[in-house]
């Protein structure tokens, strides 16, 4: 059974009734998603066996983002963040985007490095080159720490040695370039850097010192396009104003930032779903929008393409894996991976990056026409109400009232409530 990601009137359901659409659209068994059920997820007892002095475990809300199709085929995509509009506001620029194909990604190999550190030298130059000449060995010795590795096709690619100059010394620095295959790769590269280290030394002439991953992933990256349709997004000016901001965030720092982060909205939501590590993949992606000058600059690019259309691309480092850590352990990530239906860590680098697209698309869009605040504002007035203690009948009733007069805040939902008691209370007293 194919799987299908326009689902329609989602919003309409129940979490429960969500979940069965879910699960049924992309061909899983009707309790696949049940772990999604707070009361069904992550228990205690396995959060004490995740990490230390374990008191509790800290919920987040998991949407579906809808309407995406990547590589030509539908995926529905989990996304785990507390942020109102980030779920809609990717379902709606995959469903522009399907129009024109949805999105095309393409990943590199799934390389990691790590680096070992040699400290006091006394011909670094000359250290550098012995250690390049020592490649096969230093490569053999870090294979042998993960032989299963090396039978899936892994291993050590490529050695290389840099040449470090700061105020206290030259370091030679050594980089052992490893394929990790479907896994996030940090344990097993780490492994290799400490098990090679001794070794470095002595060829080197030196101290090691740091013997660790590095989580500027750039022989790791994922590319994501997309054609969003010019009519669909609202006009051939929508268009060019988009290509405006865009165009700025690569110009301006300040802009970039922001910019990035609501790439990160999406990036960030999936990568947590499926239980990776989301401070290695935002540190690769920072890392990566510096550009050869030096200057932060935005991840992704805007284009009008030959037929009026506009052409949107991202490139950044995705260090994501299925196998092992959180992953394998925790219950909603294995059901997010289940809903996606990837097989390999590249798949899913993909995906992520697909959203990562639709989520910067999205927020552009916005900027360019409404701006930022009135689609955020209407899901933001909901959690307004909620905290001023309105009941699940009356939220409607202050959310209309604030977003009316402009004026989403505490003191004005309190002050909507005790109007709407103080009348209720005086029908019931006529």
């Amino acid at each position: 059974m194919g799987v299908h990601s326009r689902l329609t009137g989602l919003r309409d359901l129940s979490p429960g009734e969500r979940r069965a659409l879910a699960a049924k659209s992309a061909g899983l068994d009707p309790g696949a998603l049940d772990v999604l059920d707070p009361a069904a997820g992550l228990t205690l007892d396995q959060a004490d066996h995740m990490i230390e002095n374990v008191v509790g475990v800290l919920g987040v809300p998991v949407g579906v983002a809808t309407n995406f199709k990547v590589n030509g085929s539908d995926v529905l995509v989990p996304m785990a963040t507390e942020e109102p509009s980030v779920v809609a506001a990717a379902s709606n620029a995959a469903r522009i985007a399907r129009v024109h194909g949805g999105f095309a990604t393409t990943c590199s190999a799934p390389i990691m490095q790590a680096q070992v550190q040699v400290l006091g030298a006394a011909d670094p130059h000359a250290a550098r080159l012995r250690l390049l000449e020592a490649r096969g060995e230093l490569a053999e010795l870090a294979n042998a720490q993960d032989p299963r590795l090396v039978e899936f096709g892994g291993g050590v690619r490529d050695i290389t040695v840099r040449l470090v100059p700061s105020g206290e010394d030259v370091y030679v620095v050594l980089h052992l370039v490893v394929d990790v295959r479907d896994a996030m790769g940090a344990n097993a590269v780490n492994t290799m850097a400490e098990a090679v280290a001794t070794r470095v030394g002595e060829i080197a002439g030196g101290r090691t010192l740091l013997r660790i991953l590095t989580n500027k992933a750039d022989l790791r990256l994922a590319r994501a396009r997309a054609v969003f349709d010019a009519e669909a997004l609202g006009g051939s000016q929508v268009v060019r104003d988009i290509v405006h901001a865009a165009a700025l965030a690569e110009a301006d720092p300040y802009r970039a930032a922001t910019h990035n982060k609501g790439i990160m909205n999406g990036v960030t939501a999936v990568v947590l779903a499926t239980g990776n590590d989301t401070r290695a993949v935002e540190a690769g992606a920072h890392s990566h929008a510096v550009a050869p000058d030096g200057r932060y600059t935005s991840l992704s690019h805007f284009e009008r393409d030959a037929e009026g259309n506009l052409s949107g691309s991202l490139e950044l480092p995705m260090p994501v894996g299925l196998v092992g850590g959180a992953t394998k352990v925790h219950p909603v990530a294995r059901a997010a991976v289940r809903l996606l239906g990837v097989r390999t860590a590249s798949e899913l680098a993909g995906i992520v990056a697909a959203v990562g697209l639709a989520q910067n698309l999205a927020a552009l869009r916005a900027l360019a026409t409404e701006g930022i605040q009135r689609g955020h504002m209407s899901l933001h007035a909901r959690n307004v109400a909620v905290t001023a203690g309105a009941s699940p009948e009356e939220i409607p009733t202050v959310v209309a009232r604030m977003l009316a007069a402009k004026a989403v805040r505490a003191d004005r939902a309190e002050q909507i409530l005790a109007e709407l008691r103080a009348g209720a209370g005086a029908a019931e007293g006529d």
